[in-house]
């Protein structure tokens, strides 16, 4: 894969990295271009949606853009009307178009988390008023909102550590990965941290 713009959330981060991806006319994913430094025989690889225009030096030209993200959710396509575009630029005249396929890659980020196992409302309060009290002493005393947030940090070690233990114990890794909206290696990652294991065990 070569290099791009990624969106991820801090909920799910890299389990759910998004992108715009390319198909071209017969519906195929075309292979990253190839742009070659003009002082070495180095270069990169490049899957960023504009290069894919067709141009001199450049990949094919794409006949859709669509939402991808890294779990294996693809979005609706977007079909580029190549005459109405003609010799302009594709980074400016199909932009909005990208912008559609972030609208989709939040949309489906949205359902994953309303798939993954709800917290209970006065909880999610809970977190909320901590967050908006931890930000409003921020503003009016920044050293003493450190201690704050580092309180914050023991407690959520210290609470997770049986949750995390007994997660094991009840339930596959699939299971877990499921509930957590992330992928099996991020759901084992984060249970071992809370759990004080190690995630390679």
């Amino acid at each position: 894969m070569g290099e791009r713009e990624t969106w991820t959330t801090e909920e799910f981060g890299s389990s759910h990295t998004g992108a715009v991806g390319v198909l071209l006319a017969d519906g195929s994913v075309p292979a990253p271009v190839f742009f070659g430094a003009s002082s070495s025989a180095g270069g990169q690889l490049v899957s960023e949606w504009s290069v894919y225009d067709g141009g001199f030096a450049h990949g094919p030209r794409a006949a859709a853009l669509r939402a991808v993200c890294s779990c294996g959710w693809n979005g609706p396509e977007h079909r580029l009307d190549w005459d109405a575009i003609g010799e302009r630029k594709l980074t400016e005249v199909a932009d909005g178009t990208a912008d559609t396929c972030l609208e989709d890659w939040d949309a489906h980020t949205a359902e994953v988390e309303q798939s993954a196992i709800p917290l209970p409302k006065t909880v999610t309060a809970l977190l909320a008023q901590l967050q908006e009290e931890v930000e409003k002493l921020a503003k009016t005393s920044p050293l003493a909102a450190v201690p704050a947030a580092r309180r914050l940090e023991v407690t959520a070690v210290q609470v997770g550590y049986w949750p995390a233990h007994e997660a094991r114990r009840e339930t596959t890794a699939e299971q877990a990965a499921a509930a957590l909206g992330l992928d099996e290696d991020a759901a084992r990652k984060l249970m071992a941290r809370f759990g004080g294991w190690s995630p390679y065990c």
